[in-house]
């Protein structure tokens, strides 16, 4: 118990790549990451729709207002909700479950693909 409370507080310590980097590593989901601010009314409606999707990814937001995130706020600001898998752009404006579904199953294939070769 007390080695992964130690542990959880070391992960929260981390960068976000590296949490990004150890919570795929610990879990094997892809990570979905919504790029979004508050408010953003279409962006909770995203997250409305990939409810019953969310056993499948890890999902990350990216306030693109803070200051660590001016970068994505000059790319998005217009654009939100945006997602990247995996650190790939996936979709903006709405979300398109047939290309979340295709994107998820080709991860899923690869990743069985790799540990066949194992």
């Amino acid at each position: 118990m007390f080695w992964i409370q130690g542990w959880t507080q070391q992960l929260a310590k981390c960068s976000r790549p590296l949490r990004r980097l150890l919570s795929e590593a610990n879990n094997n989901l892809p990570v979905l990451t919504l790029f979004t601010k508050n408010p953003c009314p279409l962006c909770d409606e995203a997250k409305a729709v990939l409810e019953p999707y969310k056993h499948k990814f890890l999902l990350q937001e990216v306030d693109i207002t803070l200051p660590d995130h001016s970068s994505w706020f000059e790319k998005y600001k217009y654009d939100i909700p945006v997602f990247h898998l995996n650190g790939q752009f996936l979709m903006k404006h709405r979300v398109d479950i047939k290309e979340l579904e295709k994107r998820l199953l080709a991860l899923e294939l690869q990743l069985i693909k790799k540990n066949e070769n194992i």
